[in-house]
C-alpha cells in the first residue's frame, strides 16, 4: 500500500479510533475517520492549487490534530510529507526549506512564545516555496468541505516521508522513506510486542522526530488510538493513562521516573499501562524496581531515523535483558559487524553495527552522504559499535559518530564547535556529551580563552542564542582549558576530554 490506501483503509476499519490532544493552548479530540476526511478535503485543494506527485509538503507543528490533517493532506495529493522539529531557529529550518525545494509550509502563528512567521522570515531566499499556511482560520479553510476527489497515485516505492536529523555533519541531513519502508516498520512492532486492536498510546514525541512520526502514522494507518501532550507534564501525563487507558508508551527515564512520581503524588493509577519503551538511555535499578511492582515491563530499543527499530526487548524478556540489552533484531531485519575495512568481525567481538531490512531508509535526499553510508548488499553503516551476547541481543559498547544524544535529540558537535570558534574569546573549542540526569547527555563546551580573557556559561549562551541556534545545541557545560589534549596528528581526543571534564 501507499500512504493514503492504508490511511484509507484504516478509516474504514476503525473509524471512531479516538485522538485527543492534550494542550494548554490548542486542545481537541477527533476521530481517525474524522481527521482523514479533513485531510483528503485539504489533500484535494492542494490539487488544485498545483501540488503535485512527489512535491514536498513541510509541517512544523507540535503534536496536534493539525499535523495528522497536514499527513493525510500530503498522501491524498501525491506529496511528500516532510515534519520538523518545531524547536529549530532559521538556520536550520532554512536549510531544511531550502535544500528540499518544499512547495508549502505550515506552521503555528506562535508556540511556546516562538513567533514562526518571524522564523520563516529570517530564513533568507526560499524561492521554492509557495505558501506559509498558519495554522487558524487559513488552515480551516483548507480543510473545510468540498467534493473530495481521488487521491493521485503513487507507488508505494515512491518518495513519501522526509525526516531531517542531525548527524556528524553540521547540517541536518534529510533521510527519504517510501510508505513501504515506514508501514514495514509498523508492521514488525506490531509483530514483534504482541501489539493488539486494544492498544491505546500516548506520546510525548515532537512529530519531527522519527518516534513522533512513529506515533502518528500507527494512528493514522493502523488505527490505535493516540493521546498527544504538546508539552511534557508528567502529572498530566499520569492523569491521561488512567483516563483513556493507555496501555504502551516510550519516553526517556527522565520522562517515566517523572510520570511514576506524579501518579503516586496525585494518586493516579497507571495499572493500564503494560509495556514502557526507552531509548539507550540507562534506567536506574530503583526505577526499574519500582516498574516491577507495578507489573510494568520497560525495555530498550534500538534504531535511527534511517532504520528506526532495528532490535528492541519484549514483555517477556528476562530482567537483566531489559535493563543491559537492546533487545533483540525485529522480524525482518538483519543485523552484523564489521572492521574498518567492511570485513565482518568474528562473533562476539565489537564491531560497528550494520543493518538492513524492510525499514530501512532509501537513502539520503542530498546523494553525496550515500557514499560511504552503505557497504555492498545495502547494508547500512551505523556508525555505532557493538556485538551481540550468546542469547543474541545487542550490546552498545561505543558510539562511533561524533554526536551528543540530548533527550533522543541528535546534535553535532561540529556544527557547535564553529559557532563556539566564532566567539571573539575563544581560540579553540570542542564539544563533547556531559552526563545528564533528566536528559540523558547534554553539551559540555570545552575551550581555550585568549589571553586575559574571561567567559561565563550565561554569556556564552547568550552568545548562542543571538546566533539563532536551536536550543538543545546550546552548551549547558562549560570547561576552561588552557589546551585541548589532541594526539600526534592533531585530532582532540574527546574520550580525554570527557575524562578531564
Amino acid at each position: 500500500m501507499n500512504f493514503i490506501d492504508a490511511m484509507m483503509a484504516a478509516a474504514k476499519r476503525a473509524p471512531h479510533a479516538s485522538l485527543t490532544v492534550a494542550s494548554d493552548t490548542n486542545p481537541s479530540v477527533s476521530t481517525l475517520g474524522e481527521v482523514v476526511e479533513a485531510g483528503r478535503r485539504m489533500g484535494t485543494r492542494m490539487t488544485a492549487a498545483g501540488v503535485g506527485r512527489g512535491d514536498i509538503v513541510a509541517c512544523m507543528v507540535p503534536n496536534w490534530r493539525e499535523w495528522l490533517v497536514v499527513a493525510v493532506a500530503a498522501a491524498q495529493a501525491g506529496a511528500v510529507m516532510l515534519p520538523i522539529v518545531t524547536i529549530y531557529g532559521a538556520k536550520e529550518l532554512g536549510f531544511i526549506l531550502q535544500q528540499s525545494g518544499a512547495r508549502w509550509l505550515f506552521t503555528p502563528e506562535r508556540f511556546r512564545n516562538i513567533d514562526y512567521v518571524q522564523v520563516v522570515a529570517g530564513c533568507g531566499q526560499l524561492p521554492a516555496l509557495e505558501r506559509h499556511c498558519v495554522t487558524g482560520p487559513d488552515f480551516a479553510a483548507l480543510e473545510a468541505p468540498c467534493p473530495v476527489q481521488r487521491p493521485v497515485e503513487v507507488g508505494e516505492d515512491d518518495l513519501a516521508l522526509l525526516v531531517y536529523t542531525s548527524g556528524t555533519t553540521a547540517d541536518p541531513k534529510g533521510v527519504m522513506h517510501s510508505a513501504r519502508t515506514f508501514l514495514a516498520e509498523l508492521a514488525s512492532m506490531r509483530e514483534m510486542r504482541g501489539e493488539s486492536d486494544d492498544d491505546a498510546i500516548i506520546s510525548p514525541w515532537p512529530p519531527g522526530h522519527v518516534a513522533g512520526a512513529l506515533s502518528m502514522y500507527r494512528f493514522l494507518c493502523q488505527g490505535t488510538p493516540l493521546v498527544l501532550m504538546d508539552q511534557w507534564d508528567a502529572a498530566l501525563a499520569a492523569r491521561l493513562i488512567e483516563e483513556h487507558n493507555i496501555t504502551s508508551s516510550s519516553g526517556t527515564p527522565f520522562h517515566l521516573a517523572g510520570m511514576m512520581a506524579a501518579a503516586d503524588a496525585h494518586g493516579y493509577t497507571l495499572a493500564s499501562l503494560r509495556q514502557y519503551l526507552v531509548g539507550a538511555a540507562p534506567v536506574p535499578p530503583s526505577l526499574i524496581a519500582r516498574c516491577q511492582e507495578q507489573g510494568l515491563a520497560v525495555y530498550h530499543c534500538y534504531g535511527s531515523s534511517e532504520h528506526p527499530t532495528v532490535t528492541s526487548g519484549v514483555v517477556g524478556d528476562p530482567l537483566d535483558k531489559q535493563l543491559h540489552t537492546e533487545g533483540r533484531v525485529i522480524p525482518g531485519s538483519q543485523i552484523r559487524f564489521v572492521d574498518e575495512d567492511g570485513e565482518d568481525v568474528p562473533p562476539g567481538q565489537d564491531g560497528e553495527i550494520c543493518t538492513r531490512g524492510p525499514e530501512l531508509f532509501m537513502g539520503y535526499f542530498d546523494p553525496s552522504l550515500n557514499e560511504g553510508a552503505f557497504l555492498p548488499g545495502g547494508w547500512y553503516r551505523t556508525g555505532d559499535i557493538g556485538h551481540v551476547d550468546e542469547d543474541g541481543y545487542l550490546l552498545i559498547t561505543d558510539r562511533k559518530k561524533d554526536i551528543i544524544i540530548r533527550g533522543g535529540e541528535n546534535i553535532s558537535s561540529k556544527e557547535v564547535e564553529a559557532l563556539l570558534l566564532s566567539h571573539p574569546k575563544i581560540v579553540d573549542a570542542a564539544a563533547v556529551a556531559a552526563p545528564d540526569e533528566r536528559m540523558g547527555e547534554v553539551v559540555r563546551a570545552c575551550v581555550v580563552l585568549a589571553p586575559g580573557a574571561a567567559l561565563s556559561l550565561d554569556e556564552l549562551r547568550e552568545y548562542f542564542f543571538a546566533a539563532g541556534i536551536a536550543k538543545q545545541k546550546t552548551p549547558e557545560r562549560l570547561s576552561i582549558l588552557s589546551e585541548l589534549p589532541r594526539n600526534a596528528s592533531g585530532k582532540v581526543l574527546k574520550h580525554e576530554l570527557r575524562r578531564i571534564a
